[in-house]
């Protein structure tokens, strides 16, 4: 989820990423006995990008746990998946519940014994634009980090020991372009606005979440998880109340990239589309 355009300013410098975009979201090849299928958890996910990120996993061969905090709302997403000949799973997982993220943990390790990739997608927004940063309620601050960075701290703690079973698993935290300090510091930029200084708790979350992912890739360094953040681009979703340059399909794919990320590339970075963007 993201809520925000793609700025114009900076040119951002490139990452080394799969070649093209249809590789991303192009059918993998089978598993076989000797190359396991790969098991990819993705938080909310039953509408918008998290849905379509589930979606392209899937047709790259990958075993996608689909999951969010509403039951019938996930089974029914995973059904729709299902539907069209993807191997996807609905998992339960509210990530503000510490019960139901420890459940979640549990469940695939019995079911699966690992976890390959974890994409933290979940997110909220629910300051309305128009207000001054001052004026937003303390309340929706707490509800805005409860979501949308410690969920994301939790979900990762919980989910660290399967990911540390697979050969090479990979977390990809879904970030914002108003997470970027030089992007809201920069009066050329579209952020230096009313409209984008009245989303302060939204855009701290995601500077935090950016922070979160320098420090664990750090920590991981010497081992096989890559840990990098992305900017899915301005998506027409829910969160934005339908405006948006890109369609979800389209603002998935940054975070599928990142997601089958081969062993040389990438870690501790900030990323749109293959390039880095500035912190």
């Amino acid at each position: 989820m993201s809520a925000q355009p793609v700025p114009t300013t900076a040119e951002p410098k490139a990452v080394p990423l799969p070649a093209s975009d249809a590789e991303a979201v192009s059918p993998g090849p089978a598993a076989s006995a000797a190359t396991p299928r790969r098991v990819a958890l993705v938080t909310g996910a039953n509408r918008g990008i998290g849905l379509e990120i589930c979606r392209q996993l899937a047709a790259e061969g990958v075993r996608v746990l689909l999951s969010g905090r509403s039951a019938p709302a996930v089974t029914e997403a995973a059904r729709r998946l299902a539907s069209e000949g993807l191997d996807v799973e609905a998992v339960v997982l509210d990530v503000t519940d510490p019960r139901s993220i420890q459940a979640a943990a549990d469940g695939i390790g019995h079911r699966h014994g690992r976890l390959d990739i974890l994409v933290n997608n979940a997110a909220i927004r629910v300051e309305p634009y128009g207000c001054g940063p001052s004026a937003q309620p303390l309340a929706l601050w707490h509800q805005t980090f409860a979501t949308n960075l410690f969920g994301v701290v939790a979900v990762t703690q919980a989910m660290l020991p399967l990911l540390r079973r697979s050969p090479a698993a990979r977390i990809v935290n879904v970030s914002s372009l108003l997470a970027s300090l030089g992007t809201h510091s920069d009066p050329a930029s579209y952020a230096y606005s009313d409209m984008f200084k009245s989303l302060p708790a939204y855009s701290a979350s995601k500077s935090a979440v950016n922070a979160w992912t320098v420090h664990l890739a750090y920590e991981l360094r010497e081992t096989g998880i890559k840990v990098n953040a992305v900017h899915p681009g301005y998506t027409r979703t829910d969160m934005n109340e339908g405006a948006g340059e890109l369609e979800p399909g389209q603002g998935a794919l940054t975070s599928v990239r990142m997601a089958l990320l081969g062993p040389d590339g990438p870690t501790g970075q900030y990323v749109h589309m293959g390039r880095q963007i500035p912190w």
